[in-house]
């Protein structure tokens, strides 16, 4: 190629040897890709649903295990990252197994991050619906309202996911200004707070809180294992960006910067949150039992108006992070059905002219979510969500193999995102990062969204199955040319 890596066309004709005649359009610029990314991590929602586990299992000394969490992450959003400079197509993973393994390994990729996304629409709609819009509205807590909000909730981010990419981006691109300013204002109001009342204390950074002399506290699925599910639930989702490549201006750079970098931002970002929060508890008890200790820190240091704000932003940030995953997921199952590889594939490969978005795709994420909120009880719907935070560390794991298995054959683009020699090293540890991940998501656990997981690997395998009987040849060739993204 004698073109500009960062020059439209030449990222067009990147999916024209693969196969695929450009639909839709480039309209993200790299601030938007890095905002995608940023988006679905979302540090404001992960510190603000999970930081009670953490006092409860582990107590406030708890937020350093943060510090392991996004290191370990950064190690697989390298991985990634290498990826995503070669092969630019939305799909991410599923693409890059099925190109550089073959179509039957990329399909079970692509199954496994369908499911994975789908479900996590619902449950960030669920969580915007209950913790933050029916608090706002004082609104008496009742599953079946928040299910019905979180319908209506579906609906709105569907009919902006179908208008237009541009409008997603600028969602985003707004949420995470929003998010920015929650954690560093936020975080420097309540240090002040604390400088000037007294309420609070560094000590807490240290302090076991109420699991002092817990016997399980550092056994096998006890107390440090479960407060690991701040970074495990928080730090995933930056390989946004990489579904909507196909969308970026210049996807060989914009997409790996966005994946690591969103990572690393939210690596900094949350963790000052975190030491913010903790130094502002001022009775460890009674916000560990509060319910929402996040929301009771801002009231007991900077009174009842800016909680209210701050549930505000928050149900910002929760709008965008699922609207970039329903926006994200419904990518997936485009470049699934483009191969005719997705159930009625024929129906969601298509792309509207005018708005260049891919409709039946995302009207899917919509029913999906519809039927989740209607046919599941309580606790099916918990467990479903519980489940959806193993199989992204599940595909994690996925992918670093395959990226260990093939990372010879890679082609080498000039300019491109490059690890160089130090990217075996950084995929090994990867590896063994996301296996002992793995091990304490299933040990801190119930077997119940284990079982969640196999049971959606179950369904998927007898698709697999007709696909194989009936329409072998969706799973033996690969559309493009066959050596587009080797050596």
């Amino acid at each position: 190629m004698t073109k500009s890596l960062a020059d439209d066309p030449t990222a067009d004709n990147v999916s024209r040897r693969a196969g695929y005649e450009p639909e839709l359009k480039r309209t993200l610029n790299s601030f938007q890709m890095f905002a995608i990314s940023f988006a679905f991590i979302s540090v404001v929602i992960g510190i603000f649903g999970t930081f009670d586990s953490v006092l409860a299992n582990a107590g406030p000394v708890g937020i350093w295990l943060w510090v392991v969490a996004v290191c370990g992450q950064i190690l697989v959003a390298l991985v990634y990252a290498q990826f995503a400079a070669r092969i630019p197509l939305s799909g991410s993973s599923y693409q890059w197994a099925s190109r550089l393994a073959n179509p039957k390994v990329g399909w079970v990729f692509g199954w496994l991050a369908v499911w994975a996304l789908a479900i996590g629409v619902s449950a960030i709609d669920n969580a915007l619906a209950s913790q933050c819009l029916m608090p706002l509205l004082n609104m008496e807590p009742n599953e079946d309202t928040a299910r019905v909000i979180t319908v209506v909730i579906l609906l709105i981010q569907t009919v902006l996911a179908i208008a237009s990419t541009r409008i997603v981006a600028l969602v985003n691109s707004a949420a995470v200004g929003v998010e920015l300013a929650i954690v560093v204002v936020l975080g420097i109001a309540l240090i002040v707070a604390v400088v000037v009342t007294g309420n609070g204390t560094t000590d807490n950074l240290t302090s076991r809180g109420i699991t002092e002399g817990a016997p399980d506290y550092f056994s096998v699925g006890g107390g440090v294992m479960a407060a690991m599910i701040l970074g495990f639930a928080t730090l995933q989702g930056f390989d946004a960006a990489a579904n909507m490549a196909e969308e970026a201006r210049d996807p060989f750079r914009s997409v790996p910067r966005a994946i690591v970098g969103s990572v690393v931002a939210a690596g900094i970002l949350g963790m000052f949150f975190l030491i913010a929060l903790t130094v502002a508890i001022d009775d460890i008890p009674q916000i560990t039992e509060s319910g929402s200790p996040v929301a009771a820190i801002m009231r007991d240091q900077l009174g009842p108006v800016v909680e209210r704000i701050l549930l505000v932003a928050i149900s910002l940030a929760f709008f965008a992070a699922g609207l970039v995953v329903m926006t994200g997921v419904s990518r997936i199952i485009f470049a699934m059905s483009r191969d005719a590889r997705f159930p009625a594939h024929r129906l969601m490969r298509r792309v509207n002219p005018r708005t260049k978005t891919p409709i039946p795709a995302t009207i899917l994420v919509l029913v999906i979510g519809v039927v989740l909120m209607i046919a599941l009880p309580g606790a099916a719907l918990l467990e479903l969500i519980l489940a959806s935070t193993i199989i992204p560390f599940l595909l994690y794991g996925m992918t670093i193999v395959l990226y260990l298995a093939v990372r010879r054959r890679l082609d080498h683009k000039p300019g491109a995102f490059d690890l160089g020699r130090f990217e075996l090293p950084i995929a090994i540890a990867a590896l063994v990062w996301i296996l002992f991940s793995l091990f304490v998501l299933i040990a801190s656990g119930t077997l119940t969204p284990v079982l969640v997981v196999a049971g959606l690997i179950t369904a998927g395998a007898m698709y697999f199955c007709y696909l194989l009987k009936f329409k072998p040849e969706t799973l033996n060739n690969e559309p493009g040319l066959e050596d587009a993204f080797e050596i």
